[in-house]
């Protein structure tokens, strides 16, 4: 039983116990002195706290004045308290034989052990281990004494076990809201701002210490009104009316003087609990890309349809010439006719089969018909096939007598080189068009140049972006603007390169480079 002159300092315990319940909310500070309470409390020479974790695995947060070795001896009992065991079936009396059994077996000198179960809402969370080196019996009394310090010292982990879920939490909420590429903004229900991430804070332009605490329409501001309500006219209309009325309002954010406005869509998601706004949750992203698309789209239907609109018209109106019932044409104005209707044709299905080409690439590429080539010869048949459609150039080949055999899709190959002619043809008013090559160790290089006014410097990073076009080209020559992006596609398919290589004021010259063949060398001779 124990002594009654401990009762006043038990009392006292149970007082200390309760102020570290709303004092200590650092779990392993907590554990410590529950413990060095109990021990005092019990008489102790020494103890451990035990801890049931999230996975219902039993831990050993804190000890005293045992071995480590000694710790092994407890897996037998802590296993047997799962997460089934009543809380009721934690008779001391019971464990206290059990515990005095295993003081013995562990020959330390420990005649006696106590055991208080952390009973926190009917689940048992923890038990605390006292060991002591004397026989004792408990009364009623002294029981119900320390079952109330069991439950205090229960309640007191648990709140500091929430609060370390709580701030793990926090720690997960705050790595995902910093490694989300999107921007982020959590907005109080009168619109300012609680939380930024640093990607909100790299859209915006803005530190985060001045994001954080400022009101949205101090941060969020648009260059010129967006086409749908911002949120300070949704709120005022009484948005949101329901926990799922997600709103979304697109438009070019205002990013500081130094910067050009960057497109936005913004979506806001509120937070409702209980029919209560507690947040809102702004989700900033960058659109410029999908502006870009939307513009490439524009660009596309206003190309295509004005490069299929003007052979259509050809074609059809020298049909309709010709059909005339009231007219009879001589022979070479038939031929004439003809020829024109061939080559509108002709114009069709190359722009149709880049087109084809464009698709293929978007899907996953061009295949290719791996033979071998002789490029000099390929490029002296292409360029005579290309001589018939001008009489105001004059198309030469130039290559060294040692230029090597390559591996590569001859129809593709020959794709380019008309397509490079075909350039310096409608880019230069007359004048040479030379297609030269040159032999390097691992690469050939083929180089097509004309005596034209050259390509200017603002368009040569763009040249070989698909349906890019310059403002001079468009007023000058007809096309889609699918040429050199699909040269350049038709190159890098070879694992080659393609580039502008352009001196000003000496016309324009684009060169690309081929993989050379790896050659093999002769078998030994046999002697």
């Amino acid at each position: 039983m124990l002594l009654p002159d401990f009762r006043v300092r038990q009392r006292d315990y149970l007082l200390e116990i309760s102020r570290a319940l709303t004092q200590e909310l650092d779990l392993e500070k907590l554990l410590g002195r529950i413990l060095a309470i109990s021990i005092e409390m019990l008489a102790g020479q020494a103890g451990l706290i035990a801890l049931r974790d999230e996975r219902g695995s039993w831990t050993v947060p804190v000890s005293n004045g045992l071995p480590p070795l000694f710790l092994r001896y407890l897996a037998p009992y802590l296993d047997q308290i799962t997460e089934d065991t009543p809380p009721d079936e934690f008779e001391l009396l019971e464990i206290n034989r059990r515990l005095r059994e295993l003081a013995r077996m562990a020959s330390m000198g420990l005649l006696n052990g106590v055991v208080l179960p952390l009973v926190a809402r009917q689940t048992v969370v923890g038990v605390i281990f006292i060991f002591r080196s004397y026989p004792d019996n408990f009364s009623a009394n002294d029981r119900a004494l320390l079952r109330s310090f069991a439950d205090q010292a229960a309640i007191a982990v648990q709140n500091a076990q929430l609060y370390t879920q709580s701030e793990r939490t926090n720690q997960r909420l705050n790595a995902l809201l910093d490694s989300v590429a999107d921007g982020i903004l959590i907005l109080a229900p009168d619109l300012k701002i609680d939380r930024s991430n640093p990607a909100a804070a790299r859209l915006l332009n803005r530190p985060l210490e001045k994001i954080q605490g400022k009101p949205h329409e101090e941060i969020i501001r648009w260059a010129k009104p967006p086409r749908d309500m911002t949120l300070e006219q949704a709120v005022a209309g009484g948005w949101p009316l329901t926990a799922h009325a997600h709103l979304y309002v697109e438009g070019d954010l205002i990013r500081g003087d130094s910067l050009p406005p960057l497109p936005v869509g913004i979506t806001y998601a509120p937070l409702i609990s209980d029919g209560i706004l507690l947040n809102i949750i702004a989700t900033l992203r960058d659109i410029t890309h999908f502006r870009q698309a939307e513009e490439l789209k524009s660009t596309f239907i206003s190309i295509i349809s004005h490069e299929l609109k003007t052979p259509l018209a050809l074609i059809k109106g020298y049909v309709s010439t010709l059909r005339r019932e009231d007219a009879r044409w001589d022979r070479e104005i038939v031929n004439e006719s003809l020829a024109i209707i061939e080559e509108e044709a002709d114009r069709l299905d190359l722009l149709v089969e880049n087109l084809l080409d464009a698709s293929r690439l978007q899907a996953g590429g061009l295949a290719l018909k791996l033979s071998d080539v002789n490029v000099p010869d390929l490029a002296r048949r292409t360029a005579e096939r290309m001589q018939i459609q001008t009489t105001r150039h004059t198309i030469l080949t130039d290559f060294p007598p040692d230029f090597p055999i390559i591996l590569a899709d001859e129809n593709r190959l020959r794709q380019v080189l008309a397509n490079l002619i075909s350039n310096a043809i409608k880019y230069a008013p007359e004048g040479e068009i030379r297609i030269n090559g040159q032999v390097r160790p691992d690469i050939v290089i083929i180089c097509v140049s004309d005596q034209g006014p050259g390509i200017a410097p603002d368009d040569i990073p763009h040249v070989f972006d698909r349906f890019y076009r310059s403002a001079e080209a468009m007023r000058q020559t007809k096309g889609a603007g699918l040429g050199l992006y699909l040269t350049k596609a038709i190159v890098e398919a070879h694992g080659g390169k393609i580039w502008v290589d352009t001196e000003s004021g000496k016309g324009a010259r684009i060169c690309f480079s081929l993989p050379r063949i790896e050659e093999t060398p002769p078998p030994p001779k046999v002697v």
